[in-house]
């Protein structure tokens, strides 16, 4: 398989596997849905990583495969491609990517989907769409503007430039910089750390904020609000403060 599913520890791997850069063809991106699926779908999955193995994380689309595309065959497939990296985005579990080597094109817009984003130090990040006449296409235009502002953005995707890892972590497109054979790791404990917590309460943060960032603050409050409010239905919430009470902060148990 192209793309799998590992759990350990309630944490969900999910692993691109096609080498040798990990391009993202159409099966790929159709296997990346199935799988972000059923990792929300999944009980014992309560939190997920997107990793791409040891040398790269994945070094974009399929060119080849592209080329080979007219207009109407894009028009069709365009849907299919966004729609896969959505199910990626919209997994209701805390998601870290753990980016090693390169993370372009495609492969950059898959780390976006992620809540937080380990890379090795010698990765290399990039949106080089513009180089081959086109524009990124998997949400690149949208998810990296939101996440380091319009400039920045605009800069990386204008000119089709790679960042390496000390200056991705400057314009905040990662989040923390490791050496390359703790990558993987290092993105385990902090999933495996939020895999603890209480599941519903994290999706509901999630989801609050991601709705937040798609919307004008009125909006974004009143997602918030309700699901506060909701949170006081479930037994996470009895939980936590009674714990908080008995025995003081930090020592719930959720699972």
């Amino acid at each position: 398989m192209t793309v799998t599913l590992e759990v350990r520890d309630n944490v969900g791997t999910i692993r691109l596997d096609r080498p040798p850069m990990n391009a993202l063809d159409v099966a790929v991106q159709d296997r990346l849905r199935e799988l972000a699926e059923e990792a929300t779908r999944r009980e014992d999955v309560r939190a997920v990583i997107l990793y791409g193995g040891e040398k790269v994380f994945a070094a974009g689309a399929d060119i080849k495969e592209m080329q080979a595309m007219d207009h109407t065959a894009m028009v069709v497939r365009s849907k299919a491609l966004q729609d896969s990296f959505t199910a990626v985005a919209r997994i209701p579990k805390p998601v870290v990517a753990a980016v090693t080597g390169y993370a372009l094109g495609g492969g950059c817009e898959l780390a976006l989907c992620a809540d937080f984003r380990i890379a090795a130090d010698n990765a290399k990040l990039g949106q080089p769409e513009i180089l081959l006449g086109l524009i990124p296409g998997a949400g690149g235009t949208q998810r990296l503007a939101r996440l380091i502002g319009s400039s920045r953005a605009k800069d990386l995707i204008f000119t089709g430039r790679m960042v390496k890892a000390e200056e991705a972590l400057t314009l905040g497109l990662v989040d923390r910089v490791v050496p390359a054979a703790e990558v993987y790791e290092q993105a385990h404990a902090w999933a495996a750390k939020l895999a603890k917590g209480p599941a519903l309460a994290l999706r509901a943060a999630k989801e609050s904020v991601d709705a937040g960032l798609e919307t004008d603050i009125d909006t974004g409050l009143t997602v918030e609000r309700n699901w506060f409010a909701g949170l006081f239905a479930t037994e996470d919430r009895e939980r936590g403060m009674r714990s908080f009470v008995e025995e003081g902060p930090g020592k719930a148990q959720f699972l």
